[in-house]
Formats: structure tokens, C-alpha cells, sequence
């Protein structure tokens, strides 16, 4: 008899407005991050998903000099607020895996060397 052990991500859910503070939201989003949590950002209008993108550019700049990169994968979920159906755009950020990373950074470094030419 074989045992499969299946590690089950936890995840957690960050609802952000459009009065929603991008710094706090990141500070959260690397938090999440940091302690092995997939991230999803759940929001719900123009104003909201800017903040969001915001807060996800500057978890970025929180978690790179750690050495943690991240990547952030956008949907569409339908939602119900106040008894109406509404359409959330929803972003998952994760760690981007190590093995992933490598031909990103070799492909910036050439454009570095073919600028300085």
C-alpha cells in the first residue's frame, strides 16, 4: 500500500476597494507570501483594480530584495454583493518558482549588454 501525501496551499482572500491603501494591501501581500500563502485579490471596479495592480507592484519591490519574486495571474469571478451579481477581476500572486526565474534574468542581463554597445 502507498501513502501519497498531499500538501493542501493555504489561501487567503484580501478584498481591496478603491480607498484601499496600495502600501497596506502589499505589506499584506508579502506577508501572505512570506509565510508560503497563495494570494488572492479580489476586486470590484476601475478604481479598485488600480489600487490592487499598485499593491502588487510594490509587494514586488517588498519581497525581490528578500530574493522571492512573484507572479500574478489575473480572472474574472462572478461574485454577489447585496444581492446582485457583479463581476470581480481577481488576482492570484504567488512565488514565482526558482527554475522559472533563470531565463528572465539571462534575457535581461543580454538586453543590458547589447544597450552598452
Amino acid at each position: 500500500m502507498t501513502h501519497t501525501s498531499e500538501r493542501r496551499q493555504e489561501i487567503g482572500c484580501l478584498k481591496v476597494s478603491s480607498k484601499s491603501s496600495p502600501s497596506s494591501v502589499a505589506g499584506a501581500i508579502a506577508g501572505m507570501v512570506k509565510d508560503g500563502v497563495l494570494v488572492e485579490i479580489q476586486s470590484v471596479g476601475a478604481g479598485a483594480v488600480n489600487q490592487a495592480v499598485k499593491a502588487i507592484a510594490i509587494s514586488r519591490g517588498f519581497l525581490s530584495p528578500v530574493g522571492i519574486e512573484i507572479v500574478c495571474i489575473p480572472s474574472f469571478a462572478d461574485i454577489v454583493i447585496d444581492g446582485e451579481y457583479r463581476t470581480a477581476i481577481r488576482f492570484t500572486v504567488e512565488p514565482r518558482p526558482a527554475h522559472a526565474a533563470a531565463p528572465l534574468e539571462r534575457a535581461s542581463e543580454e538586453n543590458a549588454d547589447s544597450a552598452e554597445r
